[in-house]
């Protein structure tokens, strides 16, 4: 989508003053502010805004759209918190339970050796008796099975919790993480930040400034990380917004967030399933509107199984450029909550055909998007 293509749209005399000067200001390379972004969720048609946000995608991506092969590792879905959106958390004992031992894990990654995997991602429940030095043990025997393998682990909820148990500052523990392993961290455990809806969710968890701080401690010692938000439940636009902020923020301070993840709520089987969900519409809206929001992030990510392959699809043309990977059918968050995909497993063949049939350029990236193959 061109500017002149853009300047046609907007410059019929009929057209939305408001949503006119937005434009003007994507087209200027301006940043919008939260009013702007609050206009254009309530405002904007969904074409306006997916050429809005493909324009920016272009601009930053072309027609390249990354991904990369990597699997995932829960260690445990016992947790000593309830949050009400999850479908995932079990108690000590109680059906559905599980806790794998670091010898289950390393058979999972001997089965890796030789495949070309660049990552492994590692998150679960945050387990009562599980700490920093036995998740150390657990990344150093990793990479002794694949040494060039990239550890993305553990939401700041997690690292919270391990790094107080080992009785150590946030700094000194995030570092003695790094010597043992890990490259970088995941964006989980966000949530939304807003007070209010935090209290309502997920009340128990790390704070929204204990999950920024941890993310700005990382970025200082040298670990990057990816940011998300868990949309579509009790949340309104302005919550959404106020959430960016937020990022947007530490991110022109820091500059060590690589992608954003809108993650969407999925009802089935927790407490909060009688709230239903949103369309698919309004899916793809969100990221139209992250993408225009959030200059200072470079990717944005449509995370596959939790909004499924055909919306992840239409997704590359709303200001997605990233779709993230292979998975291969080894995480349950999503599909516990009734994602459609049961199964979450694509090959890099799968991927790349998705890429190509709406005619984009597949890359295959390493975790900090280092180019490794273009299809």
């Amino acid at each position: 989508m061109s500017i002149q293509n853009i300047k046609t749209l907007t410059d019929n005399s009929t057209f939305d003053i408001e949503l006119r000067k937005i434009a003007d200001k994507v087209i200027n390379d301006e940043r919008i502010n939260d009013k702007d972004a609050l206009t254009l969720y309530e405002k904007a048609e969904l074409g306006f805004l997916g050429i809005l946000a493909n324009y920016i995608r272009e601009k930053k991506h072309g027609d390249k759209t990354y991904f990369n092969k990597n699997f995932h590792i829960e260690p445990t879905n016992i947790c000593i918190y309830s949050c009400k959106f999850c479908s995932y958390v079990r108690k000590i004992g109680q059906e559905g339970a599980w806790e794998y031992s670091i010898e289950d894990i390393l058979k999972t990654v001997e089965s890796y050796k030789g495949t070309g995997v660049t990552e492994v991602h590692i998150v679960g429940g945050v387990h009562p008796k599980r700490d920093l030095y036995y998740y150390g043990e657990m990344m150093q025997k990793i990479k002794k099975i694949i040494p060039n393998i990239h550890i993305k682990a553990f939401t700041a909820v997690e690292l919270e919790y391990m790094i107080k148990k080992a009785k150590l500052s946030l700094e000194d523990g995030l570092s003695k993480l790094k010597e043992y392993g890990l490259d970088s961290i995941p964006g989980g455990g966000a949530e939304i930040f807003h007070p209010d809806i935090r209290k309502e969710i997920c009340d128990e968890k790390a704070s929204t400034d204990m999950w920024l701080t941890i993310h700005e401690t990382a970025h200082k010692v040298g670990i990057p990380s990816n940011a998300t938000i868990l949309y579509g439940h009790v949340e309104n636009y302005e919550h959404r917004v106020h959430h960016m902020s937020k990022l947007r923020e530490l991110q022109d301070k820091t500059k060590g967030f690589k992608t954003y993840i809108p993650l969407k709520f999925r009802k089935e089987n927790n407490s909060m399933s009688h709230i239903g969900e949103v369309t698919s519409i309004e899916d793809l809206k969100n990221f139209a509107v992250s993408r225009i929001y959030l200059d200072n992030f470079p990717h944005l990510k449509a995370y596959w199984p939790s909004i499924g392959r055909n919306i992840a699809q239409l997704s590359l043309s709303f200001g997605v450029d990233d779709i993230d990977g292979t998975i291969d059918d080894s995480t349950k968050i999503y599909s516990m909550a009734g994602a459609e995909d049961q199964n979450p497993k694509m090959t890099t063949n799968d991927l790349v055909k998705l890429i190509k049939d709406v005619k984009r350029i597949p890359i295959e990236r390493d975790t900090l998007y280092n180019v490794i193959n273009t299809f």
